[in-house]
């Protein structure tokens, strides 16, 4: 009888999977495909939290707060070229001009109101659409005149006090124009040296101006101003292209639109004197005008 026998040194069939291996590599796919899940989501979600961050900024910047700096020398002695400030967005309404590049979305000023006399005003130009900002003097139905710089006001001369002189240190933002006086300083610094007075509005309202004496903008008026316009002028009496001027691209804004106004000025949150430099870390501090910082307007 013959026998068959079992040849122990055949070749084992590698691959043939086990069933324990089969359930093993499932597991690890599904694993794989969880953890590519996980991961999709999570980005997902982040860039859900940026849409929604990037709409509150929106919102708060367009309805809220919003952030403008001075780049001239016409508010001085209160604004300095080189401060940056917040402005109050809802003060005087909502309008295209509240939102970035004046998308016209919003059909007119809702929730609409007048500036006060006396209060610092942010609105575009009447021609070139660039922000600008000045006090706002007189309002619709108002009569405002100047003879020799006097500021008249519905047929009453506004009182205007002369008090001490304003002193500002000379830097990259700040230079000494022409009914200035260039001062140097014991530590060999300089400065410059403005008379400065004291208005105050019929309501009580007081702020400073400088006042370099004769100019060509001294003599203006009388003008009514007409309904819907607001007459808004620089505290740099003669350093500032403002109502007494024409409306015109870079130059004069002319009775102002009220519907071109864009917030109110509230707070200085930042000043330099421009002597920084982004590659030189270190000048980020000592050009800021530390003493200016969150100064009422």
């Amino acid at each position: 009888m013959n026998e068959k026998t079992v040849n122990t040194n055949a070749p084992v069939n590698v691959g043939a999977i086990s069933g324990e291996d089969a359930l093993g590599q499932d597991t690890r796919a599904k694993e794989r495909a969880e953890k590519l899940d996980e991961e999709n989501e999570s980005f997902g979600s982040f860039l859900w939290f940026l849409l929604k961050l990037a709409l509150a900024v929106l919102i708060f910047r367009s309805f809220i707060f919003s952030p403008f700096s001075i780049p001239s020398e016409s508010m001085l002695p209160r604004l300095w070229n080189g401060d940056y400030l917040l402005a109050s967005k809802w003060s005087y309404g909502i309008s295209k001009h509240s939102l970035p590049f004046s998308v016209p979305i919003i059909p007119g000023r809702i929730f609409a109101s007048e500036p006060k006399r006396g209060d610092v005003v942010i609105f575009k130009h009447p021609v070139d659409g660039t922000d600008y900002i000045k006090r706002a003097i007189a309002l619709p139905g108002d009569t405002v005149a100047m003879r020799g710089g006097q500021l008249i006001l519905n047929g009453v001369p506004v009182p205007k006090k002369r008090i001490a002189d304003f002193v500002i240190p000379v830097s990259s933002n700040t230079v000494c124009v022409k009914g200035s006086v260039r001062e140097q300083t014991a530590d060999g610094a300089f400065t410059c040296r403005y008379a400065r007075f004291r208005e105050t509005l019929p309501s009580g309202i007081s702020y400073d101006v400088l006042d370099f004496g004769a100019s060509l903008a001294d003599d203006y008026g009388p003008k009514t101003v007409p309904d819907g316009r607001v007459f808004v002028m620089g505290d740099n009496r003669d350093n500032s292209l403002d109502s007494r001027f024409p409306a015109e691209p870079n130059g004069g804004v002319g009775l102002v639109p009220q519907d071109n106004l864009v917030g109110k000025a509230s707070v200085v949150m930042f000043s330099t004197d421009g002597g920084s430099a982004w590659a030189k870390p270190w000048t980020w501090f000592s050009s800021a005008r530390w003493n200016r910082i969150f100064g009422g307007i």
